[in-house]
């Protein structure tokens, strides 16, 4: 029986994390003990507001099959609008994604406080579940550093 390229692929995920709700989120989907996916690569920023669109791009170029931009719930930024910030930014993204031929899939963006491990545990094998049904992310092209 032929395995399906779901079962055989395990995706690269980089996920940037706000220190002050979704880092918190992690650590307690962790202390309880929840399930959370080991192709996650935490990266621990001070606000999700502070993520450059260029990050999430150059991240899939370095290799990355998937990139998760989690924060603060709208209202509740220790940095008062950086959520807003990237809200703005992931739609603005988006847009570029398409235009390089990148599905816009391969990025997410959600609001998971430091009380919601299990919201954290949720949205990150969600994730993984559908960056395994896309596949590996293959550029169109390579761009030079």
């Amino acid at each position: 029986m032929a395995q399906n390229k779901c079962d055989t692929f395990s995706p690269k995920i980089v996920a940037f994390l706000c220190n002050w709700c979704s880092y918190g989120g992690a650590d307690q989907a962790g202390a309880n003990k929840l399930p959370v996916p080991g192709e996650i690569r935490i990266i621990r920023v001070m606000c999700s507001g502070r993520i450059d669109p260029q990050f999430v791009i150059e991240a899939l170029q370095d290799g990355a099959d998937g990139v998760m931009i989690l924060g603060c719930h709208p209202g509740d930024c220790h940095y008062k609008e950086g959520n807003y910030n990237a809200l703005r930014r992931y739609m603005l993204l988006t847009r570029l994604l398409e235009e390089f031929g990148i599905e816009k899939e391969r990025v997410y963006l959600d609001w998971v406080s430091a009380s919601e491990g299990e919201k954290f545990s949720k949205v990150t094998n969600e994730f993984v579940k559908k960056i395994k049904e896309l596949g590996p992310y293959e550029p169109a092209y390579q761009v030079k550093k």
